[in-house]
């Protein structure tokens, strides 16, 4: 399929601002720069019923979380929802909670649970593992505390978009290994699960995309200084062994037909499948990379958003 017309659109806009060029001297302006697309594309924000701002302990100093009770809660009566923990993308890089609020609250209304935006350190001031450590710090914390918050802990999801989506899986993976907390679901959009750039669908670099192999080298260069290996499972969480990945659980992965990360993320549901892993996996044929958080200009964002508000509330019997 070719692209779509909104996504086609969409790339024809950015073009003309001059695209997206990456390295640190323009970390500043990139960062600033996702924000504005991010809120451009996110459209005027859902009201929910209610967010706190609060920060969560860790070995590393705290850890700022925004937490969402959907519309349909009440704030002073509502607890014992199911709770999404999520993680934002920008290659580990770039974005923050405040500019995924937007996707944040549209994540609480359609599944009907109590997200956890977590604002965890970027890269290259903090580079791996401080992520993967502050949302373990995160997501335990969150299952011992949510009912302060109107959730219930028992009762967790983890989700993430591209960075997001890995952080969410390699969670998953050490929650697994770990012995807890114990995991319901996992929503993996678009994840960034393999350090391998030689897939098929990284010569999609030609169509001028939101996400190319430049930028990803950049995202990997930044995330792994002070030596890191890029193999190592708690990076390229595709990397861990098929006994690993058994007994994970259930996982919704979405992936864009004009994603560089396409395969690896269609790989990565292959192999849980393969681990016995119950797996639904959905690609968004005609989307490109960003386009879950978009959904004011690419209506498949709201179809994705959709997608995964109902595999939550399937997950949890709220449907």
């Amino acid at each position: 399929m070719t692209l779509h017309p909104q996504a086609r659109a969409l790339l024809d806009m950015v073009a003309a601002t001059g695209g997206i060029e990456v390295s640190d001297a323009r970390l500043a302006e990139i960062r600033t720069g996702w924000a504005m697309l991010v809120a451009l594309g996110c459209g005027d924000p859902e009201a929910v019923a209610e967010v706190t701002d609060l920060e969560v302990p860790s070995p590393a100093g705290a850890v700022p979380i925004r937490a969402y009770l959907p519309a349909e809660a009440d704030a002073k009566t509502t607890d014992g929802l199911p709770v999404v923990v999520f993680f934002h993308g920008g290659g580990w890089t770039i974005g923050s909670v405040a500019d995924y609020d937007p996707i944040a609250r549209r994540i609480a209304n359609a599944a009907g649970a109590l997200v956890v935006s977590v604002d965890y350190r970027l890269a290259p001031e903090a580079p791996h593992p401080a992520a993967v450590d502050d949302c373990w710090a995160a997501t335990t914390w969150i299952a011992e505390h949510a009912a302060d918050l109107g959730g219930d802990g028992t009762r967790l999801a983890l989700m993430g978009d591209s960075a997001g989506g890995n952080l969410a899986a390699v969670i998953a993976q050490r929650a697994a290994r770990e012995g807890g907390p114990a995991i319901a679901l996992q929503a993996l959009i678009y994840p960034v699960v393999d350090c391998d750039m030689t897939r098929g669908s990284y010569e999609l670099d030609g169509d001028d995309l939101l996400l190319d192999r430049t930028q990803m080298e950049w995202f990997f260069d930044c995330y792994t200084r002070g030596g890191a290996d890029r193999t190592d499972p708690t990076i390229s969480a595709g990397r861990a062994d098929l006994a690993d990945l058994a007994g994970l659980p259930p996982a919704v992965v979405i992936t864009a037909e004009y994603d560089p990360l396409r395969d690896e993320g269609e790989a990565y549901a292959a192999a849980l499948r393969a681990a016995g892993v119950e797996v639904a996996h959905s690609r968004y044929d005609g989307m490109i990379h960003g386009f879950f958080g978009l959904g004011a200009l690419l209506d498949a964002g709201n179809d994705a958003v959709a997608e995964v508000g109902r595999a939550v509330r399937a997950a949890f019997g709220t449907l």
